[in-house]
């Protein structure tokens, strides 16, 4: 029982500290939000650059799972290419390793920050009532640090000396007698010790723990942050799970980019254990090898190595792959093949109810769902008016089956983005978060509502035929000239949906609106005074007018989606 005990006090030490690292990371990134997009989105013009940026990123946010999910979701709403989200991830996992130092330095030195995690505490606390989002998040961030620390000081009072458990001595000297093939199983008990805790940082500050208190050597940790990389990586490839082929692809490059390191790091292993060893001795005259000593300035230096280890192991796998991300880019494609089915089902390609990111991720990539769902809608126009100039009667059955095809898409999508917009709700946002989740849900609306109205019109169009009425060259002509009007007014739509949504064109689009309704006015006048000189056929004079009525009500609505772009809703 007492052994039972002991085990959950560390798995609740390990909770801890990973409650802490999940509040302290998403605290930050909600500190930066739209910046940190920018961020990763500009500065990846190059490897060298893309290296810098996922460094930085995951040294800012103490999370490289957080900063390769973002890479994932960024390849999958289309802003980073594959080729930009390899360099990112190269560099997130040099940043990951800032982690590795603050641990040591503040976890495991004389100075102590869990002493300082109370007070921390105290003055952030009051924050998290602020009516500010971004006081409330560094609040967030400061008790995320704080728990952190608490959690890293538990973990090391928790896990026992190695002299407290009966055999493990033995036992790991058994793990060891397998020479080149014993690193391999520590290889693999850090992998899937990163696979369970679910973050990395987590797993380095268990390792340096159990090296502290003599559990494991020098040699065997260093084996284990090794398999640590690759666990890593689960974290993006459960993401790429629900996301597109760029995803999985991005995510499989970060799988296969530290797979590789490991792999010929494992013949480099002797000489690199050997090269710390002797640096670490020229620096402080301790070896960290020796396991005769248990004093505090060994185990001190013992941790300070291996994450000497940890930094020249990720700084090297970067610059020896750094050169070959074009082939790293080629394998992965290779591996990933895309789907090539033609007019295959439609399906939401940038989100999913499934695994979600942070609120602002979730917010980016439906944006990108609802700009996808604007250009579907425009598709649709263009279907209308090979429909109203189509001659042969099976053009008309093909094109009658597509907008009907698509109303049925346009009413499934608003009802999933609808769904998936109201989970994300259900989060904590901020009160700019909230605007775009209202402003997103009135826009997909007004998409379904003009998806409505272009197959309304489909079959009013569909109706002329089948009742062989048609209309004189001045009616299709009036009408046409609507339509390309219209036409124009879906691009500038679909412009204001695809950009920033701060910076959407309403006064074009309201000029548009009113250049419309002028037109169908007009041509309200025109017929009524067709009726009037009795120049009238009623089959095709209903239809007409129910055209040009149908013509001004997509104006108004191509317009409110605009309105709503700009969050006047």
């Amino acid at each position: 029982m007492e052994y039972f005990i002991g085990f959950l006090t560390v798995v609740g030490s390990l909770g801890l500290f990973i409650y802490g690292m999940k509040n302290m990371s998403e605290g930050i990134q909600r500190i930066a939000g739209n910046r940190l997009r920018e961020f990763l989105a500009a500065l990846t013009s190059n490897r060298f650059t893309g290296v810098l940026t996922g460094f930085t990123t995951t040294a800012l946010i103490q999370s490289s799972s957080a900063t390769t999910v973002m890479v994932v979701s960024f390849v999958n709403a289309g802003l980073l290419s594959l080729k930009q989200a390899i360099s990112v991830i190269m560099g997130a996992n040099i940043g990951t390793t800032i982690t590795a130092v603050l641990i040591t330095a503040f976890g495991f030195s004389k100075f102590s920050l869990s002493s300082y995690a109370l007070p921390v505490i105290a003055i952030a606390f009051p924050l998290m009532f602020s009516g500010n989002d971004r006081t409330k998040s560094f609040s967030e961030f400061l008790i995320g640090f704080a728990i952190l620390f608490m959690g890293l000081d538990a973990l090391k009072s928790s896990v026992p000396d190695i002299n407290q458990i009966p055999g493990i001595e033995e036992f790991i000297g058994e793990l060891n007698q397998f020479g080149f093939f014993s690193i391999i199983i520590f290889v693999f008990i850090g992998t899937l010790l990163t696979i369970i805790v679910q973050s990395s940082s987590a797993a380095i500050a268990l390792t340096l723990t159990l090296c502290a208190k003599g559990i494991i050597g020098f040699e065997n940790a260093a084996a284990i942050v090794l398999g640590e990389n690759i666990g890593t990586t689960i974290t993006a490839n459960l993401a790429a799970l629900v996301g597109n082929v760029h995803a999985k692809r991005a995510a499989r490059a970060h799988l296969f980019f530290n797979i590789m390191g490991v792999g010929w790091m494992l013949f480099a292993f002797p000489l690199f254990i050997q090269g710390i060893d002797s640096f670490i001795y020229k620096s402080t005259g301790i070896s960290p090898l020796d396991v005769s000593s248990h004093s505090e300035e060994h185990i001190e230096t013992v941790n300070w190595g291996l994450t000497l280890f940890h930094i020249s192991f990720n700084i090297t796998n970067t610059f020896i792959f750094v050169w070959f991300v074009n082939f790293i880019e080629k394998t992965v494609t290779k591996l990933v093949k895309s789907d090539a089915k033609i007019d295959r089902e439609y399906h939401l390609e940038y989100i999913d109810k499934g695994l979600m990111g942070t609120p602002e991720l979730s917010l980016l990539e439906a944006r990108k769902e609802v700009a996808k769902f604007g250009a579907l809608t425009q598709r649709m126009m263009g279907f209308l008016i090979e429909l109203f100039s189509a001659k042969e009667m099976k053009k008309v059955e093909k094109r009658l089956k597509k907008i009907q095809k698509y109303e049925d898409i346009t009413d499934r999508i608003e009802v999933e983005i609808g769904d998936y917009l109201m989970k994300v709700s259900e989060g904590e946002l901020s009160e700019s978060s909230s605007r775009r989740v209202r402003s997103m849900l009135s826009i997909i609306n007004e998409l379904e509502l003009i998806g409505d109205l272009l197959f309304q019109m489909s079959k009013n169009i569909e109706k002329k035929v089948e009742s062989r009425t048609w209309f004189n060259p001045e009616q299709r002509n009036l009408l046409l000239s609507m339509f390309e009007k219209l036409s124009e007014a879906f691009v500038l739509m679909n412009s204001n949906l695809s950009g920033e949504y701060n910076k959407a064109d309403i006064e074009a689009a309201n000029a548009l609106k009113i250049e419309l309704r002028a037109m169908a006015d007009d041509i309200r006048k025109q017929h009524l005074q067709s009726i009037e000189k009795g120049d009238y056929n009623v089959k095709s004079g209903l239809v007409y007018t129910e055209l040009f009525t149908a013509c001004e009500q997509l104006a108004n609505h191509l317009s409110n989606v605009t309105d709503s772009i700009a969050g006047k809703v």
